[in-house]
């Protein structure tokens, strides 16, 4: 699955955002692309991930990490990530620092 945000657009796309006030706002070919904050992180290599305007913390794994260690995450880390249902409830797949 393909997600985008403004870092990824080129100069020239940029530049029109820019000038049509939609700078900073990202754009998703991914409807459960997201992104939150590390609440949580266990000793037992999983963690929680607040989400803004959700009301439940959601779950992730630190085999889901991507271009990152487990070890080098702390608490209050932003994250861009995908969300998945799970026998247990949604969680976070396909994890990025951001």
């Amino acid at each position: 699955m393909l997600s985008l945000t403004i870092r990824h657009l080129p100069k020239n796309l940029v530049g029109f955002l820019k000038e049509n006030e939609l700078y900073n706002k990202k754009l998703f070919l991914n409807k459960n692309h997201m992104e939150g904050t590390i609440k949580n992180i266990t000793d037992k290599g999983f963690g929680f991930i607040t989400v803004e305007g959700q009301d439940k913390d959601l779950f992730f794994h630190r085999n889901e990490l991507q271009g990152v260690a487990f070890e080098d995450l702390k608490v209050g880390d932003r994250l861009s990530f995908e969300m998945s249902d799970s026998p247990k409830g949604p969680n976070a797949t396909n994890i990025t620092r951001i």
